[in-house]
């Protein structure tokens, strides 16, 4: 009965949150105390499921990029970039994604957000076409989104660490880059290979790109090298150094120097503290939170026996990941990669399904839908797009968002959970 009541809130929460502007985490804490309190879980026992080590993660990667935002850092990287690429319309398309990985990379979740006031203005002065403009910035950041020091990487890595499983952190963000890169080379040989013949039309400069739209003007003109910027480089290459060659925490690392930073420029930077997502921390530490009830109640161990009952765990994993591209689609993606994690691990636990290949797959399926114009990053392309129609717009892009929901947990399914079950 209390797991079927738990499944009914888990049900409740992610609704509700989805069609109302209520913080997913918020309900998720609710449900977290009141689920406890009907299955026997003391409020301790609730309160020490709370994942203090997402939580550093979260508010340290995003402080460390709020920090080289305000600063100008993340404009200097962009001006730089922009000049290698004069006279190649073709080569902005791809600088764009590579930027967005770069960003996403070194940890900023904010990658797209940061690049499509200034992408997005390039494309209608370029006649670029604006969903290949936003789709290849969306997949550009997603394609990095399981690097070891991104929310996303980090926090997959450490659940399936918690759980016993062992899934290299190579393997975890190599997969989704060569299958984003896959959608991104498809995309731009429909809509962007008049790019590659040269006319009256190349660009020849771009000096100061003003970047209207959705309401917001951001100018991006000849950005200076200074002590600030070049330290806040510097931050972000010992944050790479030390996370990735020493293993040390990545969320502490970021906290350190993020607050470093501050240390150093209080005033200057103060404004980037408004840069911290404190509604994906309340969001992730909520849902791992209520999962953790779940799991302590038995209503994983419950799903798991179900799954089983299909008689087949490949035709389960096939299910799972369509239904996680469906939820994200709408949803949050750290949020569904909550949810989904912890009920694949009673199917890894039949031994039929290989452990990597699916935890791989399930990250994929809940990111890769985030060029849905539903989602934050689709939002945001829209909201910058400079386009005449953007109803019309907003329909192209909610039609390739389809097409991906439909396309990637199949594609992940037959070319990675398949071959590594066998």
């Amino acid at each position: 009965m209390i797991q079927a009541l738990s499944l009914v809130t888990l049900i409740a929460v992610f609704v509700t949150a989805t069609t109302t502007p209520v913080n997913m985490g918020l309900l998720a804490f609710v449900a977290a105390f009141l689920i406890g309190a009907l299955s026997g879980v003391s409020l301790d026992d609730v309160l020490g499921f709370f994942p203090g080590d997402v939580f550093v993660l979260v508010v340290g990667i995003t402080l460390l990029f709020g920090v080289a935002r305000v600063n100008g850092t993340i404009d200097l990287v962009v001006a730089a970039s922009l000049k290698l690429v004069r006279g190649r319309r073709w080569a902005i398309v791809w600088l764009m994604f590579a930027l967005a990985a770069v960003l996403m990379a070194l940890g900023s979740v904010l990658a797209v957000g940061m690049l499509a006031p200034i992408a997005m203005p390039i494309a209608a002065r370029y006649r670029i076409s604006p969903l290949l403009m936003g789709m290849m910035l969306s997949h550009g950041a997603l394609s990095a989104a399981f690097s070891p020091i991104t929310v996303y990487g980090a926090f997959t890595s450490g659940m399936v660490a918690k759980a016993g499983l062992d899934v290299g952190p190579f393997v975890l963000f190599a997969v989704p880059f060569v299958l984003n890169v896959a959608f991104a080379v498809v995309l731009f040989l429909v809509l962007g290979r008049g790019l590659l013949r040269r006319d009256d039309e190349q660009v020849s400069a771009i000096d100061e790109i003003d970047a209207g739209g959705g309401g917001g003007t951001a100018v991006l003109r000849k950005v200076e090298v200074t002590p600030r910027r070049i330290l806040t480089l510097s931050g972000m290459a010992v944050l790479l150094i030390t996370t990735g060659v020493f293993g040390v925490d990545v969320g502490v690392t970021a906290f350190v120097i993020g607050a470093s930073l501050l240390l150093v420029s209080p005033h200057r930077h103060k404004d980037s503290m408004g840069d911290v997502a404190w509604s994906a921390v309340l969001l992730v530490c909520g849902m791992l939170s209520y999962m953790a009830v779940l799991k302590e109640n038995g209503t994983l161990a419950l799903l798991g026996e179900a799954a089983a009952a299909l008689g087949s765990p490949l035709l389960a994993a096939l299910l799972l990941c369509f239904a996680v591209a469906i939820l994200s689609a709408f949803g949050s993606s750290i949020g569904t990669l909550g949810i989904a994690l912890p009920l694949a691990i009673p199917l890894l636990g039949m031994g039929d399904i290989g452990a990597v290949g699916f935890i791989v797959a399930l990250g994929f399926c809940s990111t890769v839908v985030d060029v849905s114009p539903f989602s934050t990053n689709g939002v945001i392309v829209l909201a910058q797009a400079q386009v005449p129609d953007k109803a019309r717009f907003q329909r192209q892009m909610l039609a390739y968002g389809g097409l991906v929901v439909v396309a990637a947990p199949l594609l992940v399914w037959s070319a990675v959970i398949v071959p590594t079950s066998l």
